[in-house]
């Protein structure tokens, strides 16, 4: 995302330069824009699908963060797809399936059916977007993969903002009295374009490299965390039954089984999802710690933030959509130069953009406690403007400073290990931070509930910052500024 992350060349690929980089590059940034368009879209939609369908707290919950999950579920083995039978090829097959489970998100009658088409959206775009950044990475000349990182970036950040302002649009011009519907009926014909058009422009050539997959690693992760992040997100609504306390109990014994049979795998030489000697490094574990804290924070901020600009200020859905743009132009921007700060002064940048995000939210939410639903939308788009400011420099480098121990071989699993990370940790701060957000603002919450609901959700995020904050801190006891300069790295999805 920054021009100074690029992606690494894996060892024993040739690079030939593409003659088309330029109409390649717009087709794979395409189907970036519409993953990270249709995560932020349904924040917008939430109240509609309310009251369409009468989807409760925990089932809004699920649609938001179901499609995290099940998008960082498939993450790695998405791209040793890709390895292993062609980028092309696994690119149209994820592209297409996305169309495909768009529509039955479109056309679902009733919350069950729109998480389930959800679940599966999330799962295609696992397959889908992995190939852009293996693209980039095996067929793009050396001297254009930093400018083509930063659209990378850029495109995320577009599609965050889109999925807010367009989103809203969208639902507000109530084509056809589809209403909400849209905002997934408009992917169809534009995933049918795209998959044409990179039938005609990506390289087909498969690069030749054996690589193992790990269905019972991807299996018993994803798991793991379901038995954990289910319960989380429904718990509250539900009064906490003995289900809920019982699954989260299974998560432990399915972690450790599983963790047991990684280790076994990789001293067979085969190939584990979860590489442990990469945690080894401090710079790493130091980059997952922040990973998570930061996409605890990112997810359940922009859930949350909207659930309370739409009941609680009773904005229509357009207007809420706007209230996010200046944070998201902001992002946009400051992703475009946050490599030129962090090569001239290193992880101070990092920490001090931290600072500049918890600031942001820290402003917010002594306004939430103090004013209440008084809170002016000048004061909140303010902070949200302070907010994405510092997510642009932050989470570009985060990856950057995650990886610059990682052996060049290792690259391409740890910064996989990295983006399914942030992934989990998106779908595990709208459960949990969800859920003490509807605890607090209660079943028949006023604005007065929202706003302190807002308030306490916004402290915790506070929290996490400083997490970040510290984290990044620590890193300059090793590091210096320019450390991050030429770190084989992807960007970071947004």
């Amino acid at each position: 995302m920054t021009d100074q992350l690029v992606p690494p060349t894996v060892a024993g690929r040739t690079t030939p330069p593409s003659p088309r980089t330029g109409p390649v590059l717009l087709v794979l940034l395409s189907a970036m824009f519409f993953a990270q368009f249709d995560f932020f879209v349904v924040n917008v939609a939430a109240p509609s699908l309310e009251k369409s369908i009468h989807a409760g707290p925990a089932a809004l919950e699920l649609v938001v963060g179901g499609y995290a999950f099940a998008y960082a579920a498939g993450m790695i083995t998405g791209g040793r797809l890709g390895d292993k039978y062609g980028y092309r090829r696994l690119f149209v097959i994820g592209t297409i399936a996305f169309g495909v489970t768009s529509l039955l998100c479109g056309i679902a009658v009733s919350p069950e059916q729109l998480i389930v088409a959800r679940l599966a959206q999330g799962l295609a775009g696992a397959v889908m977007v992995p190939q852009v950044l293996a693209v980039v990475t095996a067929d793009f000349p050396d001297e254009k993969k930093p400018r083509a990182m930063a659209w990378y970036g850029a495109a995320a950040g577009l599609g965050s903002i889109a999925g807010q302002v367009l989103g809203g649009a969208l639902i507000a011009a109530d084509f056809a009295g589809l209403g909400w519907r849209t905002i997934f009926l408009i992917n169809v014909p534009f995933c049918v374009v795209i998959a044409a058009a990179a039938m005609r422009v990506l390289p087909a050539r498969t690069h030749a490299r054996r690589v193992g997959l790990d269905p019972v690693g991807a299996f018993g992760v994803s798991l793991a965390l379901a038995l954990l992040l289910v319960p989380l997100t429904m718990g509250h609504s539900s009064d906490w039954p003995a289900w809920t306390w019982t699954s989260m109990a299974l998560a432990v014994p399915v972690a450790l089984v599983t963790l047991r049979w990684e280790r076994r795998l990789g001293a067979r030489g085969g190939d584990p999802v979860l590489v442990f000697p990469l945690f080894r490094s401090p710079s790493f574990r130091g980059g997952v710690v922040a990973s998570v804290a930061f996409m605890v924070y990112f997810g359940s901020f922009m859930f949350t933030l909207t659930l309370l600009l739409q009941s609680g200020l009773d904005l229509g859905p357009f207007q809420a959509g706007l209230v996010f743009s200046p944070m998201g132009i902001l992002f946009t921007a400051t992703s475009m130069i946050g490599g030129r700060l962090t090569d001239r002064w290193g992880m101070s940048a990092l920490v001090v953009s931290s600072g500049v995000i918890a600031l942001g939210l820290g402003a917010l939410a002594a306004r939430l406690f103090t004013a209440g639903s008084g809170t002016g939308l000048p004061w909140i788009v303010g902070c949200l403007c302070l907010i994405g400011a510092g997510n642009g420099v932050v989470l570009p480098a985060l990856f950057g400073a995650a990886l610059m121990r990682v052996r060049a071989q290792d690259a391409g699993i740890a910064s996989g290990i990295l983006t399914t990370t942030q992934q989990f940790a998106g779908a595990a701060g709208v459960a949990v931070i969800g859920a003490v957000f509807f605890a607090v603002a209660g079943h028949e919450a006023t604005s007065a509930g929202w706003a302190t609901a807002m308030g306490w959700a916004t402290a915790i995020s506070v929290a996490m910052v400083l997490v970040v904050m510290w984290t990044t801190w620590t890193f300059k006891r090793f590091t210096g500024p320019g450390a991050t300069r030429g770190a084989d790295v992807p960007a970071a999805h947004v």
